[in-house]
């Protein structure tokens, strides 16, 4: 176990905490609840968004930016926006401060009121709506398929790095249709975009689902969900993309000429995802050590350690390492050769383990005479010689496989921890002692959606869109259902 890093089994939030933190991710900020992320946790983060970047450009979006601050009278045109954000806002009410008179620092000059108070973005239907009023007007401005990358701040109370912040960076996708045929399917394809994402490049099964109606996105007529499951059994939502209807245009009063010539209010959606992504990433894959990354999303997919005694050693090293770490590079693997000289080699490998650097390569002077090399893989910590002829293939090779085998592991684990339960006694046994999803049916009302979650913390994670009709009676309620939910405690 890595020194300082508590055991998984037996503190789990203490583990995820401290492994931010010694991974070199993010650590808290002077404001409370808001992070610094690092440069090697944004370094993830920017794999990430390139991928998901060109992921949107091919299937049609383009990137726009739009305003921080929103007049709060917008927010207040979407009766169930503002009822579902209201508790979340930060609020800028005066724009200039001045020395306090009796010198004991600054205040905010109350000759400086706005005249309308702003809210700092907690998401950004509403400023995009008012934009879209005037961007569109024919049946040949649709569709309208935007996406920013921004910043968003949602006042939270409680906060844990990357998980819940009251900043955090995200992307948020807002697009508008002239039927609603085509919005839904726009829905339904960015879902599967980060459905795609997330167990392509994060190796992370997901639960494609609908939210119940409680669980909604403010605003929105239907909220599709990915649903990930992490290594303590908790449940992580991790991608939303929502059909609005035709609620903020109808707001907004946006509306377009159709082929007709008749006037009709367009339909919207709205998709995104932040770098709650990164927590999730930590916690689906890591270990005891440190973190395990997959391939695709390493910053550094392969570090090379020099074993030596002397300046000769390390220079005939350095020059076979160079051959190595140019035909990698040229294969598009990232290559480290970490040649500190004031750090041992085990310091280093604890260092790059403790990172989840996907492939370590340890090359000494016996090594370069055998003509091999020591290759440690970072997911199952399997060490091998290998022959230095062909060492660049074996290494990319070696990377697929992590990538493969991580989410092999992952989807076992998922897989093993979907319970059927029949009854209410049986829900909450289950709840308490294995945890994970639990399949179950349920009655289809609020009511019943609440008092379970009153009485369990356990909430309806997805109405799963792969969901079979099956009869069957409430676990709670005793009435009858047609179909099964996932349950779980959750993020």
């Amino acid at each position: 176990m890595a020194k300082g890093l508590p055991k998984r089994s037996e503190d789990y939030s203490a583990w995820y905490n401290e492994l931010v933190k010694k991974a070199d991710l993010a650590e808290n900020s002077p404001v409370r609840g808001c992070m610094v992320i690092k440069p090697y946790g944004f370094a993830i983060w920017e794999k990430m968004q390139q991928t998901l970047d060109k992921m949107f450009k091919d299937t049609g979006h383009s990137n726009a930016y739009f305003p921080l601050f929103i007049p709060k009278s917008y927010l207040s045109r979407e009766a169930d926006h503002v009822e579902g954000f209201a508790k979340e806002c930060a609020v800028v009410t005066h724009y200039r401060l001045k020395n306090a008179e009796d010198g004991s620092g600054v205040v905010v000059d109350p000759d400086a009121k706005l005249e309308e108070e702003l809210i700092v973005r907690p998401t950004s239907e509403t400023v995009i709506w008012s934009t879209y009023k005037n961007w569109i007007q024919s049946h040949r401005d649709l569709p309208l398929l935007l996406n920013q990358w921004a910043n968003v701040v949602r006042w939270e109370m409680r906060t844990r790095l990357f998980l819940r912040t009251a900043e955090f960076l995200w992307q948020e996708g807002h697009t508008a249709h002239a039927t609603k045929g085509e919005a839904i399917k726009e829905t339904e394809t960015m879902l599967h975009v980060y459905a795609k994402f997330a167990e392509e490049f994060m190796s992370m099964p997901v639960v494609r689902g609908v939210k119940t109606e409680s669980e909604r996105f403010a605003g929105a007529e239907e909220t599709y969900c990915i649903e990930a499951l992490m290594q303590d059994g908790k449940a992580l939502q991790a991608g939303t993309s929502h059909f609005l209807g035709q609620n903020f245009a109808k707001a907004f009063d946006v509306t377009f000429s159709d082929k007709n010539n008749q006037l009709q209010h367009v339909w919207g959606t709205s998709w995104g995802v932040s770098t709650r992504l990164m927590g999730a990433l930590i916690m689906a894959h890591s270990d005891d050590e440190g973190l395990v990354l997959p391939p695709k999303l390493a910053p550094i997919q392969v570090v090379i350690v020099p074993i030596y005694k002397g300046e000769e050693q390390l220079a005939k090293i350095s020059e076979k390492v160079a051959g190595i770490k140019s035909e990698l590079e040229a294969r598009g693997i990232s290559v480290k050769f970490d040649d500190r000289d004031t750090l041992r080699p085990g310091f280093k490998f604890a260092d790059w383990e403790m990172k989840g650097v996907p492939v370590r390569v340890a090359i000494g002077a016996r090594d370069l005479e055998n003509n091999t090399v020591e290759i440690a893989r970072r997911d199952t910590k399997e060490k091998q010689s290998y022959s230095l002829d062909n060492v660049e293939s074996v290494i990319a090779d070696l990377l697929d496989q992590i990538q493969e085998n991580i989410f092999h592991k992952a989807l076992m684990f998922r897989d093993d921890n979907i319970t059927k339960v029949e009854s209410y006694e049986e829900f909450k046994e289950v709840l308490e002692t294995k945890g994970g999803f639990i399949s179950a049916h349920w009655d289809g009302t609020p009511e019943t959606e609440e008092k379970i979650q009153e009485e369990t913390k356990a909430t309806i994670r997805c109405i799963p869109l792969e969901n079979e009709e099956e009869e069957g009676t409430c676990i709670y309620s005793g009435k009858p259902s047609t179909q099964r939910v996932l349950f779980a405690k959750a993020y």
